[in-house]
């Protein structure tokens, strides 16, 4: 495939992954509200309108079928309004609906992983159309006999058209794609976009929105527009071309009229036409339906879509020029030196390599409200298959991250969210009611920023987690001592390891051993930690610390000895110079330090990586007091060396084979005068520190 067929490729994915997710919020709300307002139906026929052109003009044949389907649901509905369909049915037209995002989303997946789109599309395309004839069939039916009556105006056999009143004498004679079905419907919404530019004319069939027999008549017949005068025929083109599923169209004149009649015989030949269906609205209030819309048009759109790519390429140059202004402004050649203009001139470069460090973090920034957003379809669906009703509450939608980021903890927060409606969530409305509870179980998915991170907190209302009975198939599983005592958020970590499930038996949903260790794991792919906290009866909190960004970051650069590192700024809470006496051994965890009335473990930096140079004497070398998810420490090195903007560099693949992110080692950064610091993992270095 040409790049240029690539493109058009992305930007149908692009538009449709928005579209369904706009759908399913839409779909959410509409469904919790028991009906759809009319702004609702109105947007689902605009999405569907859109999926089903952009589909035809992909060739994707079954989603173009799909979406014509629910289109001209939604157009009966648009007509007619949401009471034409019975609140008896509107449970079966909202799980439709969903059925059909579910199609469309299986059918894209599809067409990313280059796979063969379906072909068996006959029983959706039949729910809906049987959806179709219920609502109909419910709907008023009064216009149909007229409509049974059409036939004898049919046009003339041979070629000869005539017209259905004589005041009406120049028509369009349009003929919809074969086995399009449902043309009587198709009728209708082209009658609907011509009385957007005419509203003087009378078509046959008439009834055609009531009545379904007469599509038969249509796709034989065709379907015939008829106007008073040519101008306005020559207006109401655009509807005809603009229409879809047409197949050909004529402009006909029919025979021409008889001397004027008299004024009184006017209504006679009026009522000799009982065929004949004319728009109800006069000239006068169309034009100024017109009118309005000429005057709201939109502004020139001022967003455009970019390819992750090259916002990616973008932040690499910014990186290298963040690279290139330390080494600069650096250089050892400058040492000793007082230079003015330079150093001037130094701080201007800094500050303006700062706003486009800014301008080109900004661009990669997006709400967390998509990611947010699908997980009312989870709950919903879930809800709907256990019996268990729930609801999920959103908190901080706005919250920007990473895009990225955001890609990378959508899974993470779906199989929480999974969790909680799983096994987290009370089975029976009867035992939330006798523990004092609303018998709708409730899932709280929040995000909020705290400096250079996010946090996200994905909380139920649920029974909480058994830490006995957490903690006895850990030692089942060989994962814990029986002779140890365990902490609460010791034992709540074991739920994080492998394997490590608190369900009895497989369900769709979870019990399988894929647990939270892949939310770990993912997590901290990307930087993040997850920690969970529980009371039994109330219910389980997660929560995902996540950076706002991986690419630049602010962080404290320290030595110890020959070496560099560098900190993360935002793990650091505080440095210190401490003395021998100030420093306790504790038998088990080693060395410790009192900080506000709490003690915490002394790591040095020297042990830890096995490094040859650097202080051992606690009093000439400084803490620095760091925190990371639930774990808090000091760690030990000879001195800071200054806080600077670094640009987080990978470590070579040959490094990573040594799993060297166990031990707290995340990446390296080149600084200003060429030398290499490694950025420390606050979070693993804890972890990775022997007898901690």
């Amino acid at each position: 495939m040409s790049s240029g067929n690539d493109s058009i490729l992305d930007m149908y994915l692009y538009e449709t992954n928005t579209l369904l997710e706009q759908l399913d919020g839409i779909l959410l709300a509409s469904e919790q509200a028991d009906t759809f307002s009319q702004d609702s139906v109105n947007e689902i026929f605009r999405i569907m309108h859109t999926i089903k052109g952009s589909s035809a003009m992909m060739e994707f044949s079954s989603m173009m079928t799909v979406a014509h389907r629910v289109e001209d649901l939604f157009f009966i509905i648009r007509e007619k309004t949401i009471e034409v369909v019975p609140e008896s049915l509107r449970p079966e037209l909202f799980d439709m609906v969903f059925q059909a995002v579910d199609f469309f989303r299986a059918e894209i997946e599809k067409v990313e992983n280059g796979e063969a789109l379906t072909d068996s599309i006959d029983t959706i395309v039949d729910k809906i159309n049987s959806l179709i004839d219920k609502i109909q069939n419910g709907g008023d039916q009064e216009e149909a006999p007229a409509a049974a009556e059409a036939p004898a105006s049919a046009p003339a056999a041979g070629g000869e058209v005539a017209a259905v009143d004589q005041d009406y004498p120049f028509g369009i004679h349009v003929f919809f794609d074969e086995g399009s079905g449902m043309e009587n419907l198709r009728a209708f919404m082209l009658i609907t976009g011509v009385k957007d530019y005419c509203a003087d004319f009378v078509s046959f069939p008439e009834g055609v929105e009531a009545d379904p027999s007469t599509a038969e008549v249509i796709a034989d017949q065709g379907f015939m527009v008829w106007f008073r005068t040519k101008e306005d025929r020559e207006s109401a083109m655009p509807a005809v071309k603009n229409a879809g599923s047409i197949q050909s169209y004529q402009q006909v004149d029919a025979a021409a009229k008889e001397a004027p009649k008299p004024a009184p015989e006017a209504p006679k030949a009026e009522s000799a036409a009982p065929a004949v269906e004319k728009a109800p609205a006069p000239a006068a209030p169309a034009a100024a339906d017109k009118q309005p819309k000429a005057a709201s048009q939109h502004p020139k759109e001022s967003l455009i879509s970019v390819n992750l790519a090259k916002l990616d390429q973008l932040m690499a140059v910014v990186s290298e020029i963040v690279i290139s202004e330390s080494m600069v402004t650096a250089s050892p050649d400058l040492k000793g030196l007082e230079l003015d203009n330079f150093t001037k001139s130094a701080r201007e470069l800094r500050k303006l390599t700062d706003e486009l460090q800014d301008v080109s973090m900004s661009l990669r920034m997006v709400p967390v409200s998509a990611t947010f957003q699908k997980m009312n379809r989870i709950v919903r669906d879930m809800s709907k298959k256990l019996n268990r009703p729930a609801r999920l509450t959103l908190i901080g939608e706005d919250t920007e991250v990473d895009k990225t980021i955001v890609d990378s903890i959508g899974d993470p927060i779906m199989h929480i969210v999974r969790n909680s409606m799983d096994h987290g969530l009370e089975e029976h409305q009867e035992e939330r009611i006798a523990a004092g509870k609303d018998p709708v179980g409730e899932i709280v998915l929040s995000a909020r920023h705290t400096g250079s991170e996010v946090i996200i907190e994905i909380r139920d209302d649920g029974r909480g987690a058994d830490t006995q009975a957490i903690l006895n198939k850990a030692i089942r599983q060989g994962l814990a001592n029986p002779d140890q005592e365990y902490s609460q958020k010791e034992i709540l970590g074991f739920m994080m390891m492998p394997g490590f499930s608190t369900n009895t038996e497989v369900t769709e949903f979870s019990g399988r051993g894929v647990g939270l260790d892949v939310v770990k794991k993912n997590v901290a792919d990307v930087g993040g930690t997850v920690s969970l906290s529980s009371e039994l009866g109330h219910g389980m909190t997660t929560t995902l610390k996540i950076p706002l960004t991986m690419a630049i970051m602010a962080g404290m650069e320290v030595a110890v000895g020959d070496s560099l590192f560098t900190i993360p700024i935002n793990n650091i809470q505080q440095s210190i110079r401490a003395t021998a006496d100030q420093v306790i051994l504790d038998p088990v965890r080693g060395e410790m330090f009192k900080i506000m009335d709490n003690f915490y473990p002394i790591i040095r930096a020297k042990e830890i990586f096995g490094l040859e140079k650097g202080h051992d004497n606690i009093e000439d070398g400084i803490l620095i007091w760091l925190e990371a998810g639930e774990h808090s420490y000091c760690l030990f090195v000879d001195e800071l060396l200054g806080e600077q903007q670094i640009v987080v560099k990978p470590l070579p693949s040959y490094i990573n084979e040594f799993n060297v992110k166990s031990v707290g080692i995340t990446g390296c950064s080149i600084l200003g005068d060429g030398s290499i610091s490694i950025i420390l993992d606050i979070a693993n270095l804890f972890t990775g520190a022997a007898g901690f």
